[in-house]
Formats: structure tokens, C-alpha cells, sequence
């Protein structure tokens, strides 16, 4: 597949698109945030939206 081709995701988090790397390739559909740092900080970015509704 082609660079351009691959699957693209977006970050609940950061809200920035990411693509399909060859680590996920078996875990694809799983895969919900673009990194390690956005997954760590989901709860907080939870916490800031709740906060400004």
C-alpha cells in the first residue's frame, strides 16, 4: 500500500489526524489515540471539556 493510501485515523485528544503505521497492523481497529502522551493525558482532556460546557 501506498503512502497515500493508508487509513487514516483522528486523536479524541489533540483532534490531529494520524495513519496507519505497521506496529498496528494487527491491532488497527483498537487503536484510538495518535500517542502514548495522548493516552495518558485522556482523562484530563475528559476533565477541560466537561469543565467549559
Amino acid at each position: 500500500m501506498k503512502k497515500g493510501q493508508l487509513p487514516t485515523k483522528g486523536c479524541p485528544v489533540c483532534n490531529r489526524p494520524f495513519e496507519w503505521r505497521k506496529k498496528w497492523r494487527d491491532c488497527w481497529e483498537e487503536v484510538i489515540y495518535c500517542s502514548e502522551r495522548c493516552r495518558r493525558n485522556r482523562n484530563r482532556h475528559a476533565e477541560l471539556v466537561s469543565a467549559s460546557i
